[in-house]
């Protein structure tokens, strides 16, 4: 079975140099900050965290998303959902080895990374963090193994995975659950402390990861001869509509609380986001492009119109991935840092060499998810035969 990601088509082979080039890039772009350090980014004293977690934030949004096709395909016996299964956890595999990847690219001393396993403490979110995104990572391996290699051999598969696909449900749940906990669980940033903070990371994820399987989805039928079927995207769509509403609700009612209440040390953040406090306002431009963006996306995707029509769905689907991670990446991450507790504004930026690290990761994950679409679209194309 894996031996049909090595043969393919020039168009096939150009888009694999193309990501394995971007991945090369990183690659040197990390060897340069492994050998100077962290100094080459603009991470701070004050905001340690940046465009590396901001990406772990998001992609285990996108790793958990899978969820939305398994759930209804394997619990609610969706048909439409059928051939879809299978690229959900096809995005899930190489969205959790870039979070872990980020984390990676983010630690000082990357030979401490294993530091989390081999002297676990149970009371750190940071341990059940990479606990369930090991899990997860296996879970999907596993179930994409034994549900496709059934699938090549026209067989049912095995009776033993219903129960591991059920259990992934709620693992993927936990996963994004377990990451907004890192945050709200800061008693010193005010801006994280929040109780919905883990269910609005849970709208953003199956508002975005159904985009992107949109977009995947739309692509290959494109150029090649899988086709999901309106009714799936359709039905994808709607979620992510739906999604998307209920996520500007959660911001709504996040700046309700903060501004209404008039506590300094929960509206500070929100006047630095959206308004800069004493000429500091680099997030400023940054976040109103994501929340006007987020507005219009789903006015358009309430239009049944809109959603039914795949140029136009293409289009929201993209606002709806951009303007999420802005909101949900580098704004929400950074603003925790700023003000500090202490007051002190120290602005973020990255620089040049976190951005080339950062795309060479993206590479890297958007080469593997190549190379596990091409099995699957090999294997359904040759059945077609």
């Amino acid at each position: 079975m894996f031996e049909k990601a090595l043969t393919g088509s020039r168009r096939y082979w150009t888009l694999v140099g193309i990501f394995g080039f971007i991945f090369a890039v990183g690659v040197i772009a990390y060897l340069r900050q492994f050998i100077a350090g962290l100094v080459l980014t603009g991470l701070s004293r004050d905001v340690p965290w940046g465009l590396y977690i901001a990406q772990l934030t998001f992609l285990v949004g996108v790793a958990a998303s899978a969820v939305m096709v398994v759930l209804p395909y394997y619990l609610h016996d969706y048909k439409a959902f059928g051939k879809l299964t299978i690229l959900g956890e096809m995005i899930a595999i190489p969205s959790v080895i870039m979070c872990m990847t980020f984390v990676f690219v983010d630690m000082g001393q990357p030979s401490r990374v294993m530091n989390v396993a081999l002297h676990p403490t149970l009371n750190s979110p940071m341990f059940w963090d990479f606990t369930v995104l090991m899990g997860y990572l296996a879970l999907n391996l596993l179930i994409g193994y034994v549900t496709f290699t059934a699938e090549m051999n026209e067989v049912a598969p095995p009776k033993w995975i219903k129960p591991i696909i059920l259990l992934s449900i709620p693992w993927a749940v936990s996963i994004h659950t377990v990451t907004a906990f890192l945050y709200s669980g800061l008693e010193a940033r005010p801006f994280w402390m929040t109780a919905i903070l883990a269910p609005r990371f849970l709208a953003s994820a199956f508002a975005a990861g159904p985009s992107l399987l949109i977009l995947l989805c739309l692509f290959l039928k494109t150029f090649t001869k899988f086709d999901a079927g309106k009714q799936a995207i359709g039905k994808l769509a709607q979620i992510v509509t739906y999604a998307m509403g209920i996520n500007l609700f959660f911001v709504a009612v996040e700046m309700f609380t903060a501004l209404y209440s008039d506590m300094p040390h929960h509206t500070d953040h929100f006047k630095y986001l959206f308004l800069g406090i004493h000429g500091k306002d680099a997030l400023v431009p940054w976040m109103w492009t994501s929340q006007i963006m987020s507005i219009v996306v789903f006015a358009f995707l309430l239009q049944p119109a809109a959603r039914s029509n795949n140029k136009w769905l293409g289009f929201l689907c993209v606002g709806v991935v951009v303007s999420l991670w802005i909101e949900k990446g580098l704004c929400l991450i950074v603003t925790g840092f700023i003000p500090s507790p202490l007051h002190h504004i120290t602005e973020y930026a990255p620089t040049l060499n976190e951005v080339l690290i950062t795309v060479g990761i993206y590479g890297l994950g958007l080469m593997i998810l190549t190379f596990l679409v091409k099995i699957v679209i090999t294997v359904r194309e040759e059945k077609m035969l």
